[in-house]
């Protein structure tokens, strides 16, 4: 493989962006006591309350058996509680509680700060260009692992 002239190559870029993120959220989010996966799971949560653990695991990037750690870690801070799904008593629903709205409401302004920082040279336009690349490249990449 030969040097690209015009820089490296968006993979590493995108990995990059991921790497300089990561490290951000973890400084922010340490006084906290929560870790980015967590963070990311309360995140969804609040989007999408009464997942089971599977479903909360595909849409929080994890393992299902890393996300069985991870909400039993949160259920005992008390920022998700689990319950019998009504229509199908074998599944369990994760739901984000009260402690768990509230800490997501104390760390948005500064993860917006962050999200701003990271996007302030770039127009509106530009920011929704973005945001439709970066969809259709996931979206590209949900088909499982490369062939």
């Amino acid at each position: 493989m030969t040097a690209d002239p015009a820089g490296p190559s968006l993979l590493y870029a995108v990995k990059q962006v991921e790497l300089a993120v990561r490290a951000h959220l973890d400084e922010l989010l340490r006084p906290s006591g929560t870790t980015v996966l967590q963070y990311t799971a309360l995140t969804v949560l609040a989007r999408r309350d009464g997942l089971t653990s599977a479903e909360l695991a595909r849409n929080a990037f994890v393992t299902p058996q890393s996300m069985g750690d991870l909400v039993t870690a949160l259920e005992r801070r008390d920022l998700v509680t689990r319950h019998r799904d009504p229509r199908h008593a074998r599944r369990l629903l994760i739901s984000l509680t009260p402690a768990g709205h509230e800490l997501l409401a104390r760390m948005e302004s500064r993860v917006r700060a962050l999200e701003e920082r990271m996007l302030g040279g770039l127009t509106a336009g530009e920011r929704a260009e973005l945001r439709d690349y970066l969809n259709r490249c996931r979206s590209a990449l949900s088909d499982g692992p490369a062939r």
